[in-house]
């Protein structure tokens, strides 16, 4: 138990770090804006309860927000993840469940599920955050245009960081 909070608590500080001092400097003509931290609600166990995971949502988002300087949107859309978060797993679930010790990764249960587990969880994240960004419905599709290049953008490195970092 605690090695798993030893664990995500590197893994918090290693995701800001690497989305704060790479990432938000990287901006492709405007519209696409990666962010790898949303790993770290995508990473939890199966078992972490969900006022917890909500919590962390909140605190991953804020602290983003305090090095962006977005007031607050981070950690709206980075809870609103969380919150979805165990009704998608839920919905994707297998046929047996899920196995006790094992985590929502890549090498658990294949490239398909994974794929579809953070995709759902990362557009809904990067929807919210670009309609607050924006505030307007003037610019839908502009701001859709950002969010799906930006999820798309924000995949390849999530699963590149599968293969590559978080292997078993």
């Amino acid at each position: 138990m605690i090695n798993f909070l030893y664990r995500n608590i590197g893994r918090f500080i290693v995701l800001v770090l690497i989305q704060v001092l790479i990432l938000n400097n990287i901006q492709f003509s405007g519209y696409v804006n990666p962010f790898m931290y949303v790993l770290f609600i995508l990473l939890l166990p199966f078992e972490t309860p969900n006022w917890l995971i909500i919590l962390s949502g909140f605190v991953s988002g804020l602290t983003i927000d305090l090095f962006s300087n977005t007031i607050g949107m981070h950690a709206f859309a980075t809870v609103f993840m969380a919150f979805l978060r165990p009704y998608v797993l839920k919905i994707i679930e297998p046929h047996g469940g899920y196995e006790p010790g094992t985590f929502p990764r890549l090498y658990y249960f294949g490239f398909t599920w994974f794929l579809r587990y953070s995709i759902i969880l990362v557009f809904s994240h990067h929807l919210f955050l670009f309609y607050i960004e924006v505030f307007r419905f003037t610019d839908f599709f502009s701001t859709l245009l950002r969010v799906i290049l930006s999820v798309l953008f924000s995949m390849v490195i999530i699963i590149l960081s599968q293969y590559f970092i978080f292997r078993k």
